[in-house]
């Protein structure tokens, strides 16, 4: 049998703390509807947080990556613009020494048309000259695979610095310089039809060797693209595991909500009708 005490309430003080259990819960599922968050701290679930911490820092990482890599693609795209404009100027070249290599036209005219082409000359070595990205300069040879590995542009596109992560441009570009001489047409010139034998014969080979050039141009922009395709699905996994292990679901939370606040209704109910069982004390003095 348990005894009528005036000091100690046990009942009223287990309604408390089955009160405050139900607050605090009540409380916690608040702030995970209103942030939409069911681990915000080590409290939620520390193992929760740190893979979630981790997962996060990765996706940061590969979309940072993926800007990095966009960066590198404009880069890419620069060099090719001004290549296919070098490529534009060969192919006028060469018009320009067949014809006068024909047998039909006199030395007058030959020399009139070489000035067009030493004018195109002069602007392909400055276009060489002046491409340039971000302060790199992009035909001259710096993107060539035989600078010293210490001045390589490397592409940063994954989670760390490991050789898989990236991209070295200069390896796989290896955009050798295609400046006149370069090209074996430093002093070209058709001014006589020998020399425009020679210089269609050094334009072919020119042309042959951009070619070749812009070949690997080319396929480095479409490896580029699956890089890219490839960064952004794996940063979509990654958030879709994140938001898996971290986000609220609100149809669970509102349910639980609901059956916290009953549980504090009732609480703070029992908590008053614990506070009027020591009267029944009373009771026993009643006559005394």
């Amino acid at each position: 049998m348990v005894g009528i005490v005036l000091n100690t309430n046990l009942s009223s003080l287990n309604a408390q703390r089955h009160l405050e259990n139900n607050r605090s819960q009540l409380g916690g599922s608040i702030t995970r509807i209103s942030s939409g968050i069911r681990i915000e701290g080590a409290s939620d679930g520390g193992a929760e947080l740190t893979l979630t911490e981790n997962l996060r820092a990765d996706v940061l990482a590969l979309q940072q990556g993926s800007r990095n890599l966009n960066d590198g693609t404009a880069l890419v795209k620069t060099a090719e613009g001004a290549l296919n404009e070098i490529s534009s100027i060969l192919i006028r070249l060469r018009s320009l020494a067949s014809q006068s290599a024909n047998g039909t036209i006199g030395d007058i005219e030959r020399i009139s048309t070489d000035l067009e082409y030493q004018a195109s000359l002069r602007e392909l070595d400055r276009i060489v000259a002046t491409t340039e990205f971000n302060g790199t300069t992009l035909l001259d040879g710096t993107l060539a695979a035989g600078v010293p590995q210490a001045h390589h542009n490397v592409l940063q596109l994954g989670v760390d610095a490991s050789a898989d992560n990236q991209i070295d441009l200069n390896n796989i570009l290896d955009l050798t310089n295609v400046d006149a001489a370069s090209l074996g047409l430093s002093g070209s010139n058709i001014t006589t039809q020998g020399a425009s034998f020679q210089a269609l014969n050094d334009l072919t080979i020119a042309i042959n060797d951009l070619i070749q050039v812009r070949g690997r141009v080319g396929t480095t922009q479409i490896r580029m693209l699956h890089a890219n395709a490839n960064l952004t699905v794996h940063a979509e996994n990654l958030n879709a595991a994140v938001s898996t292990i971290r986000d609220a679901d609100l149809a669970e939370e509102l349910t639980t909500l609901t059956k916290n606040q009953l549980l504090v209704q009732a609480g703070v109910a029992m908590v008053g009708q614990a506070n009027l069982n020591p009267q029944a004390a009373l009771t026993l003095l009643e006559g005394v």
